[in-house]
Formats: C-alpha cells, sequence, structure tokens
C-alpha cells in the first residue's frame, strides 16, 4: 500500500512534487470525456521520469502479433490504443530561464483533481512568478481541451514570460516495438486565429482502416510573436508580462477532429475550423460552466454518500469519476478499456470486464441507454465473433476477450483459445439488461442474433464422455488465470450450461424475423437441452472446520495441488505475479481473482446458503486478488453470509486499489474496469440489492465504521434514493411511476 495523495471527499491532492511518484501521480490525476483523454502529465518541458500520454476512443493501430512459436489460429496482430498528438506541450520561460520542475526550485507545488469539477488543477511557484494551470476536458464539447493559466508575480518584480505551445506528432508509446512511431503528418498550417496539425495513422497489412487526427490550438491572452512549423510539429509562440502586482491571464484552447466521424480529410478539417471559430465567440467562464454542469448531472444520478469513513468516500467518487471519464455511452461505437486513457497497458482494448463489472453499474446509474450502446457494440462487431469462432473450427460466435473490431487481438494461446468463459459473460449483460430494466426490445430484436450464436458455439465446443455419460469442456482457461489448460473448469461449465438453458427459455418470445435469420431446428434446441441436462459439473469431498464438507471443485485436478492457505506464505512472496515464475505460479493452488466463486456471484439465488458458505469458506482463503476485479465480488459473498468485517476489508481495497496502490502496479495508468467494484460492493454487497421475479429487494447493513451512507438507483424509469444509518434504511422514490419494493423482507410501497 501506498498512499501520495491526502484524503479529502471530492478533491485527490499533493503538496508534494516528489519525482519518484511522478508516474503515479499522473495516473491518479488522468482526465477524460469519452471522446478524448490524458495522463495529468505537465504541459510544461519536465526532463525527470514521466510518462506523457493522450489518446483519443476508438482510435488504434493494429501491432504484429510477434510469438517464438506460431500456431494455427493466433490472432495476426494486437490492437492497440496509440498514444495521439501531443496538443498540450508547452515550452515556458520565466525571464530567458526555462520551466522545468524536474530541475528548477519550486516552491508552493500543489497538484488536484476535482473530481465534482472534472478539473485538474496545478501550482507552484518558480523564478519569482506564481503559476495557476486549470485543465479540463470538456464533458459538454467532446472535441474540446482547455489549459487555462493565470501568473503573479510573487516577488514584487515586474516578469516576462515566454510561451511556445505546439502541436506534436513526434510520440511513441512506450509498448511500441522496437520505438516505431505509428503517425505520419499529412497536413500542418500556422494560421491567424489557429494552427492546426494533421496527422494519420502508417499503414498496417492487415486491412484495418487508416485513422486521421487533427487538432487545432488557438489562444486568448498574451502577444504572439512568432509562429513556427516542422516536419512533425506547429508552434505558436507568445509573451506575456507579470505586473509587480495583480495577475495575468492566458488561455489555450483545443479542438480535436478524427476520422472516426467524417468522411475524408476535407471534412474533418472543416469541421474542425468551425468549431474553433463558434468557441472563439465563447469566453472562457462560459465554456467551463458547462463542462460542470454537466459533470453535475452526473453526480446527481451517480454519486454515492459516505459519512463517517472519509477514505471510503474519497475512493468511491475518485472510481465514479474515472469511469464516468472514460464512458458514458454517447457513442455506442466505443468501449471501455481496463486502463481507460490512463495508460497503455492492456493496449486500450474491449475485454470481458465490460459486461462482467462494467454494465451493472451503468445500469444502476444511468439511463438505459447507456447500456444499450455497450449492448450494440457487441452487436455490431458480431462477424468478428463469428470468424473468431471460424479460427478454432466451430460454430456460431466467440466474442473476443481483446478487441477494436470484434477480431480477436490477444497473442497469448491461453487467452485467445482458452479463456472462452468470456463468451457466457456476453450472454449474461443481455440477461442483466432485461432483468434490471423489464425491457425485453433488445433481446427478442438484435440481441437474439448475440445469444443464440453464444449458445451454438457452446453446443459444439462442448464433447461428450462416454465414460461418464456427460457433457464437458476440456483445454481451457477459467476467470483465475493462475491455471492454464485445465479440465472442465466448474465456472465455465457451468456459464455454458446457463446460456444455453436461458437460450432454450427465451426462445419462444423471439421476434419471428430473428427467428427467420437464426435458422434453430427443434432438433438443434432439443440437443441443447440434452448438453444442459447432462453438464458436468465437478463436485468433491474436502475438510472445513474439522468436517467433511461438499464443494463445487474449481476443474477435475485442482485437489491435487499443495492447498496452502494463502495467509501462511511468506508475505515476501506477493505479489506473485511480481516474485514467482509463471511455471511456480501454475502449479501453486493460488487464485488470481473468483474463478468457482464467479458463478455464485452471477447467480446468488440458484446456491443454497451452504453451497455459498462451504465454497467461500474453501476458496476465497486461497485467493491472491491480484486482479484489481477481485477483491468486489468477494465482498459481495461475504456481504451476503453476513461476514460483514470481510466484505468492508474487501471494499476498502476495491475502493482504493489505486489511491493506495495495492497492487503496485498504478503508475502505468488506472484500473478503470475494476473501478465499478466500488459500487457494486456498496449496492449488491452492503445493501444487499437483487431483482427476482421483476421486483427489487433490498437488505441493507450498516459497516461499523460508517454512521451513514445512500446512493441513488435508476430502475425501471424510476430513480429512487436509498438512505442507511444507525436508525435503519429508507427508500425514497425521486421521480417514475409509484413502485413496491421489497425491503429487508416487506414490502415498501413508493410514491
Amino acid at each position: 500500500m501506498q498512499r501520495v495523495f491526502e484524503v479529502d471527499p471530492w478533491q485527490v491532492t499533493t503538496h508534494e512534487l516528489n519525482p519518484e511518484n511522478k508516474r503515479l501521480q499522473e495516473s491518479m490525476t488522468s482526465l477524460g470525456n469519452e471522446y478524448m483523454g490524458m495522463r495529468g502529465m505537465f504541459e510544461e518541458q519536465y526532463s525527470g521520469d514521466t510518462h506523457q500520454g493522450i489518446y483519443i476512443g476508438g482510435v488504434w493501430f493494429p501491432d504484429k502479433t510477434r510469438v517464438g512459436w506460431w500456431k494455427n489460429g493466433y490472432p495476426l496482430y494486437f490492437g492497440k490504443a496509440i498514444n495521439a498528438l501531443n496538443y498540450l506541450k508547452a515550452d515556458i520561460y520565466v525571464d530567458g530561464q526555462q520551466v522545468d520542475l524536474a530541475k528548477n526550485e519550486v516552491q508552493d507545488f500543489t497538484l488536484s483533481l476535482d473530481m465534482q469539477k472534472g478539473v485538474l488543477k496545478r501550482s507552484f511557484t518558480v523564478f519569482g512568478v506564481h503559476f495557476d494551470i486549470t485543465r479540463f476536458v470538456s464533458a459538454a464539447q467532446k472535441e474540446l481541451a482547455d489549459v487555462h493559466y493565470t501568473l503573479t508575480s510573487r516577488d514584487g518584480k515586474l516578469h516576462h514570460v515566454r510561451y511556445d505551445a505546439s502541436i506534436d506528432a513526434a510520440v511513441k508509446n512506450e509498448d511500441a516495438n522496437y520505438e516505431e512511431s505509428f503517425w505520419q503528418v499529412l497536413d500542418r498550417q500556422n494560421g491567424e486565429l489557429a494552427s492546426y496539425l494533421v496527422s494519420q495513422t502508417i499503414e498496417n497489412p492487415f486491412g484495418v482502416p487508416q485513422f486521421t487526427v487533427a487538432a487545432w490550438q488557438s489562444f486568448v491572452g498574451g502577444q504572439r510573436i512568432k509562429q513556427t512549423s516542422s516536419d512533425q510539429a506547429v508552434t505558436d509562440q507568445f509573451e506575456l508580462t507579470v505586473p509587480e502586482t495583480g495577475s495575468t491571464s492566458f488561455e489555450k484552447r483545443v479542438i480535436v477532429t478524427t476520422s472516426r466521424d467524417y468522411a475524408d480529410q476535407a471534412s474533418l478539417v472543416q469541421a474542425g475550423d468551425e468549431l474553433t471559430t463558434t468557441l472563439a465567440g465563447q469566453d472562457y467562464h462560459s465554456l467551463y460552466q458547462a463542462h460542470i454542469d454537466e459533470w453535475a448531472r452526473r453526480w446527481q444520478k451517480g454519486d454515492v454518500v459516505i459519512e463517517g469513513d472519509p477514505e471510503a468516500q474519497q475512493g468511491i467518487r475518485f472510481n465514479l469519476f474515472q469511469l464516468f471519464s472514460t464512458y458514458y455511452g454517447n457513442d455506442p461505437r466505443l468501449n471501455i478499456g481496463p486502463k481507460g486513457f490512463t495508460g497503455e497497458k492492456y493496449g486500450g482494448a474491449t475485454y470481458w470486464d465490460t459486461e462482467a463489472f462494467a454494465i451493472p453499474v451503468y445500469l444502476g446509474v444511468a439511463e438505459p441507454e447507456v447500456t444499450k450502446a455497450l449492448l450494440q457494440y457487441r452487436f455490431d462487431q458480431l462477424p468478428g465473433a463469428f470468424h473468431n469462432a471460424q479460427e478454432q473450427g466451430l460454430k456460431g460466435a466467440l466474442y473476443p476477450m481483446v478487441t477494436f473490431d470484434g477480431i480477436e487481438s490477444h497473442n497469448e494461446w491461453e487467452i485467445t483459445f482458452e479463456e472462452i468463459h468470456r463468451n457466457a459473460t456476453i450472454a449474461y449483460a443481455i440477461y442483466n439488461y432485461t432483468r434490471m430494466t423489464g425491457d425485453r426490445s433488445w433481446l427478442e430484436g438484435d440481441g437474439a442474433q448475440v445469444l443464440y450464436n453464444i449458445a451454438r458455439f457452446w453446443a459444439d465446443r462442448v464433447h461428450y464422455s462416454a465414460r461418464k455419460g456427460q457433457y464437458m469442456i476440456h483445454g481451457v482457461t477459467g476467470p483465475n488465470e493462475y491455471e492454464n489448460n485445465v479440465n472442465n473448469n466448474f465456472y465455465t461449465n457451468y456459464m455454458a450450461r446457463w446460456v444455453l438453458q436461458y437460450s432454450i427459455d427465451q426462445y419462444p418470445t423471439i421476434d419471428a424475423e430473428q427467428k427467420a435469420k437464426l435458422g434453430i431446428t427443434d432438433e438443434e434446441l432439443a440437443h441443447w437441452q440434452e448438453i444442459a441436462d447432462k453438464m458436468y459439473l465437478p463436485k468433491a469431498e474436502v475438510t472445513l472446520n474439522g468436517q467433511p464438507t461438499e464443494i463445487f471443485e474449481q476443474h477435475d485436478t485442482f485437489l491435487d495441488k499443495d492447498l496452502t492457505p494463502v495467509a501462511d506464505l511468506d508475505p515476501a512472496n506477493l505479489p506473485l505475479n511480481q516474485h514467482w515464475s509463471w511455471d511456480r505460479i501454475l502449479r501453486s493452488p493460488y487464485i488470481k481473482q473468483s474463478d468457482t466463486l464467479h458463478a455464485i456471484f452471477y447467480f446468488p439465488d440458484a446456491f443454497t446458503e451452504e453451497e455459498k458458505a462451504n465454497n467461500f469458506d474453501f476458496y476465497e482463503p486461497l485467493t491472491v486478488h491480484e486482479s484489481s476485479l477481485s477483491p468486489s465480488v468477494h465482498a459481495i459473498l461475504a456481504a451476503d453470509l453476513h461476514r460483514e468485517e470481510k466484505a468492508v476489508e474487501m471494499y476498502q481495497r476495491a475502493a482504493r486499489l489505486d489511491l493506495d496502490n495495492y497492487n503496485n502496479d498504478t503508475e502505468d495508468g488506472l484500473h478503470i474496469t475494476a473501478m465499478t467494484g466500488s459500487w457494486l460492493a456498496i449496492v449488491q454487497g452492503f445493501a444487499g440489492m437483487r431483482v427476482r421475479d421483476g421486483h427489487l429487494h433490498l437488505a441493507p447493513f450498516l459497516p461499523k465504521e460508517w454512521t451513514k451512507y445512500s446512493f441513488r438507483l435508476v430502475f425501471r424509469g424510476r430513480v429512487l434514493e436509498v438512505s442507511v444509518d444507525q436508525t435503519g434504511t429508507k427508500v425514497a422514490l425521486i421521480s417514475g411511476e409509484p413502485l413496491t419494493i421489497d425491503l429487508d423482507g416487506q414490502d415498501l410501497h413508493l410514491a
């Protein structure tokens, strides 16, 4: 655990400029608006260690898959989000001396992320001048990024400041092979109102379209003295005078357009010119106010209030802020990368995290259209899912583990070909949307193409064991990625069976047009039912608390391992993935994240209390929680079992995973999709939220350290406010038609 920011309900603030934690600070102060975003790096020169990153939603590059031994069916490329034009770049000089906080004598340093307003503020004093810098990526105008400077003399002297602002295409990814650059400049121009640069991704041999990105910079304040351009940059040079008393202000506005929205370079440039001209007629306050007003609307539905525990309060708001900064459903072509706009790890691609963890949150904090956009994303990429299944010689649709375009682009065999459980979670998301919203139109329409082709995949992927008289699935990796190529992973088998049974049960309601497209026969449905009825789900007897106890076995040979609990390991070995060889990890019993328990997380009402308790008590002590997705699942299961102390412990880890750098890996970016876990732990865990037969159920408890918590919940056209304190639970209907819910086993009518 490492804490570098102060605890505050709405701020993430530090007064220390520590070079050793610079990258960590940059990750923690990232900004975004779904369309684009950036790490919290400095605009001006910083000669110390830094990771400068600006990323554009949906802009990526297919990098050639490089492996030592090629296997048939390997993805030809690995998709990666690429570092885009550096439109924040600036060289600043005070009386001829360059501002470089890695070298300068710095006073009064403050770095603060205002989560309520979506604004990053920075202040410091160098060479007698105090800088107040405010940066935001507009939530109201997606193409706009803004940096505002206020300069004040601190030594009572007159100062001359030179500001060289650039748009720079000479950028690279830190994970690039052989230091290659992914950009080529097509056009650049210094203009009277603004300067712009147009760049395009280099050609690739895989047929993936090239992306064009253009950026404009315009200014308010200062006196322009020079404009220059080079092969890869445009620069505007300004002078400002800082008076002996009082302040002077300066503003840089950036507009970004991409080929994702425009058919050709001419229209892309024309759009950028028009936006720049339009915004030139608006003052800074208007642009700033529109941005924070949009954030206020988001917090009105999504905020969670915690009293009595400021660390918990900061944690949940930080996670929701970064989640909403990454995705808010405005563009169905986009999805949620595990690092969002905060770093390059995981390639910025879409994982199963979206359906497993993000969709349940958006269903509760935003209008259903936000989730529907995520479902539509998978429908639009159905051709890629067909391709992925065909690469394995199978029928139906296999959704990718990692993707930008629907085609699998992960180059590890044990992930690409074995971690197929992700396919079931796409179907689970359809079920989850239908269950929470009551809207069956997507399931019965386009969603049927997704669901039933996933079912076809599972029906073809299983095999029949004549010896056991049951259907099995061999050669898989379950959610626990610390085991590869196992047979009959309980979770994978359980979810395959569930998908087939759910598909059979829903088939009579599917739209006739969709049925005609699918061409499912009665014989096919009968075969699915046979598989569901005869699916092998491994069980075994173990000793728990000195008593023989039946559990679900994680896979066929899991119990043959040395089952030493995590508590008996030397703490110096943790995290395992930073200390042990992969071979040693694979042979160990240690579980990266929920695996067998994940089935219980998805379907808590499908298991008895005894089954839940026995499996939790057996598997949780073997879990190292080295996946950022792990703590929230265990918090929810612990709460369901009334293990309140364990639930709170796991919530704290989920809520402050990045704020306290639990896994020692936040410097390369935040764990955006895992940030959903803190909300899930409170709403599904502490508040016990369930939907049963179309009715909302709540069974809240109050953590001992808290005096109160409250949240709003979107449910079937209503907005509810749930408040839990030491006197009990109150539920209010904020908007929508009257509703009867179940609160602690009693009907409660809301109007």
